[in-house]
């Protein structure tokens, strides 16, 4: 029936505007309450009920006091009109994730060292590819606050530490070795690091790193140890230039650390110990093209 219907209307009087009045007014089974719903006075929406009517040459609704209920005739179209609505919605999306590779902004959230050693590279290679998607980075003092970015649809794209939650997508880029770094000629050149000398140093700690801390902390309690806390403070660089005037030592992150100042010592811990980068988008999240575009440029990385 719908097909025969549909052979006899001209593609130039059939509007899209009709479709969604008809779809609107079954739903609500209500002229008024369906041009409320649409933003639109109910004049307008009766006026494209009519229209559609005379095109398809039938009526759709029964009209009385309590509202409007569908014919048969109205019944057997209603899921079609449905379908036809939805497919417009189908190609506007894919037409919208197109144009996310000719123009738009891919958002990433990290936190310093990864913005500093990780993301310069990556973008260099992205824009090449991509010059008319921007990158906009934010940077956070820790990996919460980048999956809470995430969270917040604050950021497309996040790198963080991993395992995190199921409710991220991820993906492993690297791991990272946590160093000792030790004062200078405090330890003889080439010479391991033992734990006994590891906690002979007056230890100083960044704060703004609880993550890390208890992360470094658990693995020296596997081995009975305890690091003495002298110093906190708020900087890396503050940590690096404290270590370089010998007042203390302090465990990190390489790509935290780096570039390493001449003098300082830097050595393995005595069982080594790393963390695993990865990056992150929100699991089932509708992201434009770009974004996989830029996760593409990752893989290659």
């Amino acid at each position: 029936m719908w097909l025969d219907l549909m052979n006899e209307v001209k593609d130039s009087m059939l509007k899209i505007s009709q479709l969604r009045a008809f779809v609107a007014v079954a739903d609500h089974a209500n002229f008024s309450l369906a041009a409320l719903h649409m933003g639109l006075s109910q004049s307008t929406v009766s006026h494209g009920i009519a229209t559609l009517e005379e095109v398809l040459g039938v009526i759709l609704f029964f009209r009385s006091r309590h509202g409007a209920t569908l014919t048969p005739v109205g019944e057997q179209v209603i899921q079609e009109a449905r379908q036809i609505l939805h497919l417009l919605e189908v190609i506007q999306e894919k037409a919208n994730l197109e144009k996310g590779l000719q123009a738009g902004s891919v958002r990433v959230a990290c936190v310093r060292s990864i913005a500093t050693h990780v993301l310069p590279e990556v973008i260099a290679r992205f824009r090449e590819k991509f010059p008319k998607i921007s990158v906009v980075i934010t940077e956070y003092d820790r990996y919460a606050e980048v999956e809470q970015a995430l969270r917040e649809n604050h950021a497309d794209v996040g790198f963080t530490l991993l395992p995190t939650t199921t409710e991220f997508d991820t993906r492993e880029l690297f791991r990272d070795e946590f160093v000792a770094l030790l004062p200078p000629k405090s330890i003889a050149p080439n010479e391991s690091l033992s734990w006994e000398q590891l906690a002979g140093y007056p230890m100083i700690v960044n704060i703004r790193s609880p993550q890390h801390n208890k992360t470094v902390s658990a693995h020296l309690l596997k081995f009975g140890q305890t690091l003495k806390v002298d110093y906190e403070v708020r900087e890396d660089s503050t940590i690096l230039s404290m270590v370089k005037q010998g007042l203390g030592a302090t465990v990190m992150p390489r790509l935290a650390a780096e570039p390493i100042p001449e003098l300082i010592e830097a050595r393995s811990l005595p069982v080594p110990l790393e963390r695993i980068i990865g990056v992150a988008i929100l699991e089932n999240a509708l992201l434009p093209r770009g974004v996989f575009a830029f996760l593409d440029v990752l893989k290659v990385g």
